[in-house]
């Protein structure tokens, strides 16, 4: 949800997809946020419709959130290997804002994922997202980046 705004997260960010870029073609959808002023509940409905509408027939969607399922970077790799091999689409990684995701995404999603049991800033889960995904594509790749 929403641009990266502070420049140390964005720098963070970029770092990790360049490196991924090696690996994997990577399109980063970045969805507008809802009016501030909306009633939170509001705020996640509309933000959930733009997250729905920006997907595609391809994306394989897994959800970020912090209810889901917690993963090792293996497993994480692993995850990554099959989502390869599924003809049907791509995987498709959705970051919710600041007041989560709207149930229809929840329910949209193939699988719900946990980056930790603390509650992250969205900016924060994107990096620490990408900075797995590269980590996965090395324990794929046999690079020791991971050990």
């Amino acid at each position: 949800m929403g641009k990266l705004k502070a420049p140390f997260f964005r720098d963070a960010a970029t770092h990790y997809t360049e490196r991924l870029s090696h690996w994997r073609r990577l399109v980063l959808t970045d969805v507008r946020d809802a009016d501030a002023a909306l009633p939170a509940t509001q705020r996640n409905a509309l933000e959930g419709r733009r997250i729905l509408e920006a997907l595609t027939s391809e994306d394989i969607p897994f959800v970020l959130d912090e209810h889901g399922r917690h993963f090792t970077s293996p497993q994480l790799a692993a995850l990554l290997r099959e989502a390869d091999t599924d003809r049907r689409g791509r995987a498709c990684f959705i970051v919710g804002g600041a007041w989560g995701l709207d149930e229809a995404v929840l329910r949209k999603a193939r699988l719900c994922i946990s980056l930790s049991h603390m509650t992250l800033p969205h900016e924060l889960a994107r990096v620490v997202l990408l900075e797995q995904l590269y980590r996965a594509e090395c324990i794929l790749h046999n690079v020791p980046y991971h050990h």
